[in-house]
C-alpha cells in the first residue's frame, strides 16, 4: 500500500515539506523513546568503541612505519572507524521492522514515504554524536591532544559525521535487500574489511606498493587523513600521493557519492514494499 499526504490540509510544496519534517521527527522520537527502554544496547554501542581503541593502544599496539607519538596516530584512526562501524544495530532495526509488520502499519497512515528512514538515520546520528564524543573523551584521556584551530576541530568533526551518514543508508539499504535479521549477520562480513582494510592503525607505506595504495584510496582512509590533518595530528613522515595530498576533497567526495546512490534507493525500495 502506497502512501500519500493528499489527505491532511494544507496544500504546496510548503505545506509538503513541513508533513515532512513532521513525520521524520515523529519517526526519530520512536526511536529516541527505544533508548530508554533498552539502555543496555545503547551502553554496548558507546562502549565498543571504546575497548577497541584501548584494545589497540595497551594490547595490540602496532603502528609499524608511524613516526611520532603513535597514540596521536591512532586516535583519529579510530574516530573514523567508528563511523564505519556499528550498523549492526541500525540494520537489525530496519529489518525487525519489516518482518513485525511495524512499517506496513506506518504504511496504511497519511505518513510522508521514507520518514521512517529519515527517523531512524537521525537517531542513529544522534547516537553517532554521542559516541565520537565519549571517544574523544577517552582519547584525551590516554594522551591524545589535538594541535589545530577550532574551525579543524569543527570541520574534522563534520568530515567523520559525514561518513556515518552515508554509511548509515548504505547500511539502511542493504537491511532492505537482506530483508531478514538473521541474513544481516552475513551483509555485516562487508563492513569488517572496509574498516580494517584502511590507514586506521598503520601507514600505507609500510605494507606493500599495491596493498598500500588500494588502502589510500579508501574512503574511511581518506576520512582518517583528513581529520589527522585537521587535528595536527599527521605523522612526521607520510610518502606522498594524490590521496593523501587531497584526502579533505576525498574525504568530502566520496561520502556524498555513497549519500547519493544508496538514499534515493533506500527510499525507492522502501516506498516499493507493498506495492
Amino acid at each position: 500500500m502506497s502512501t500519500s499526504t493528499s489527505t491532511r490540509p494544507g496544500a504546496g510544496a510548503g505545506a509538503a515539506v513541513g508533513w515532512a519534517v513532521a513525520d521524520s521527527w515523529t519517526m526519530t522520537r520512536r526511536e529516541l523513546a527505544h533508548w530508554a527502554r533498552q539502555p543496555v544496547q545503547v551502553v554496548v554501542g558507546l562502549a565498543f568503541p571504546v575497548m577497541l581503541l584501548l584494545m589497540f593502544n595497551y594490547l595490540i599496539g602496532g603502528g609499524k612505519g608511524v613516526e611520532g607519538d603513535y597514540v596521536e596516530f591512532l586516535v583519529p584512526g579510530m574516530f573514523a572507524l567508528t563511523m564505519v562501524f556499528g550498523l549492526d544495530a541500525t540494520m537489525v532495526a530496519v529489518t525487525g521492522d519489516l518482518n513485525k509488520g511495524v512499517v506496513d502499519r506506518f504504511r496504511s497512515m497519511p505518513m510522508t514515504n521514507g520518514a521512517v528512514l529519515v527517523g531512524r538515520s537521525v537517531a542513529d546520528m544522534l547516537q553517532s554524536f554521542a559516541s565520537l564524543l565519549v571517544m574523544m573523551g577517552v582519547g584525551l584521556a590516554i594522551g591524545w591532544r589535538w594541535h589545530g584551530s577550532l574551525g579543524g576541530v569543527a570541520g574534522a568533526v563534520g568530515l567523520l559525521l559525514l561518513l556515518r551518514f552515508a554509511m548509515l543508508w548504505l547500511g539502511i539499504y542493504l537491511a532492505m535487500v537482506a530483508g531478514r535479521p538473521e541474513l544481516v549477520a552475513a551483509v555485516q562480513i562487508l563492513v569488517w574489511p572496509v574498516g580494517f582494510f584502511s590507514n586506521a592503525f598503520t601507514v600505507p607505506g609500510s605494507m606493500p606498493d599495491w596493498l598500500g595504495a588500494a588502502v589510500e584510496w579508501n574512503p574511511m582512509s581518506a576520512t582518517a587523513t583528513a581529520v589527522r590533518d585537521l587535528f595536527g595530528n599527521a605523522p612526521a613522515a607520510t610518502a606522498p600521493s594524490w590521496a593523501t595530498t587531497h584526502a579533505e576533497l576525498l574525504a568530502l567526495l566520496s561520502p556524498l557519492a555513497l549519500v547519493a546512490v544508496f538514499l534515493p534507493l533506500a527510499v525507492r525500495r522502501f516506498g516499493a514494499l507493498s506495492r
